[in-house]
């Protein structure tokens, strides 16, 4: 081969070489650490960059983007002496290339290191109950530690959060047993609050029963007690518009007293001081005139009107004229009357006892 040629292609060989080495192409979010002769020289920044062949070369290829980093569980011990097992996650991003490079060996390892140490600062000082509920408290703090130790570094710390913190086994059992009590609490709580609202709401809709069935009952007995005063005024004007014959008042008087006693709840009765005299009248009706003085004159119709009207007077029925005679058919039946009365006022007598309830004493006219 020709000396010339082999000339030529080591030359171009060597400048191929020498221009390779020259260019560096850095990809977007990316930063190179240039030294020459061991020495830092300068950061390479996304691009095309040309360098020194030989004497420059890239000693650290660093990623300026925000990276997370999530550690191992560690034992960490509380306030009351429980250990817990706590994951941390780290969102962290490079600020300073050269710093991250050159301030320290391993940046995510004394990271890591210094995320535990601030760790069990923090929850060394708080008990169980309060590390599980605290979390924004316990980030907070080291985030500040972290972002203030990994400053000269060139890292910015942008959060932190604990993933997880697992308390010993014996703990979650308490734990699940503690919320077990609590949540039967509420129910039972919540089961009393709804007895009373409906022991409540009962007591109403019976109050509310009991005053619409009083009101009832008031309704009807006013509207009984007015149909009682329309038919005894009714009864009333009747009497007086036909001006009934003494007679048939007595008559009927005797005719209620049988059934004073009709019904079977009855524990006493109670006999009329007007009975005699009804009978008195029923006698002297139908019968013969009384020897025991001269009858008494028929009262006018005002008379009679007056006596009805006054109830709490003596209620006489009028007599006969001196001289109206009545056959013995009449006198019979004053008598068959007379016993009728006598026997009603056994029977009721008679039911009495049976009844076995205390007799009372007959009321009359002295």
């Amino acid at each position: 081969m020709d000396p010339v040629v082999i000339t030529i292609f080591v030359a171009a060989l060597v400048v191929v070489f020498l221009v390779a080495s020259t260019v560096r192409i850095v990809p977007q979010a990316r930063r190179y650490n240039i030294e020459r002769f061991g020495r830092y020289r300068r950061t390479l920044q996304p691009g095309l960059n040309l360098v020194l062949p030989v004497a420059d070369r890239i000693n650290t290829k660093l990623d300026v983007r925000e990276q997370v980093y999530s550690s191992d569980p560690r034992p960490v011990i509380t306030e009351d002496n429980l250990v817990v097992n706590i994951d941390t996650v780290l969102y962290y991003q490079i600020t300073d290339p050269r710093a991250a490079a050159y301030e320290v060996a391993d940046y995510l390892q004394a990271i890591d290191q210094l995320t535990v140490t601030t760790l069990r600062n923090v929850i060394g000082s708080m008990d169980l109950e309060e590390t599980l509920t605290s979390r924004e408290e316990i980030n907070s703090r080291l985030r500040a530690v972290l972002d203030d130790a990994t400053g000269k570094w060139g890292i910015r710390v942008n959060r932190v959060e604990i993933k997880a913190i697992d308390p010993p086994h014996t703990i979650k059992e308490a734990m699940e047993k503690q919320m077990r009590a609590e949540r039967d609490k509420r129910a039972a709580i919540l089961h009393a609050e709804g007895e009373r609202q409906a022991k409540i709401l009962t007591a109403e809709g019976t109050r509310q029963k009991d005053i619409l069935e009083a009101q009832g009952a008031q309704q009807a007995m006013i509207l009984r007690a007015d149909g009682e005063a329309k038919a005894v005024e009714l009864v009333f004007q009747a009497v007086h518009r036909n001006n009934a014959d003494p007679k048939v008042l007595a008559y009927k008087y005797l005719e209620t007293l049988p059934h004073l006693a009709d019904s079977d709840n009855n524990t006493f009765w109670v006999i009329p001081g007007e009975l005699t005299e009804a009978v008195r009248t029923v006698t002297r009706a139908f019968g013969d005139e009384s020897p025991a003085g001269p009858a008494r004159p028929v009262p006018s119709d005002e008379e009679a009107t007056a006596g009805v009207d006054d109830a709490s007077d003596d209620l006489r029925v009028p007599q006969l004229d001196a001289g109206s005679t009545v056959s013995l058919d009449a006198a019979t039946a004053a008598d068959e009357a007379e016993k009728q009365a006598a026997a009603a006022v056994s029977d009721a007598k008679a039911e009495a006892e049976a009844a076995k309830s205390p007799q009372m004493p007959r009321r009359g006219r002295t």
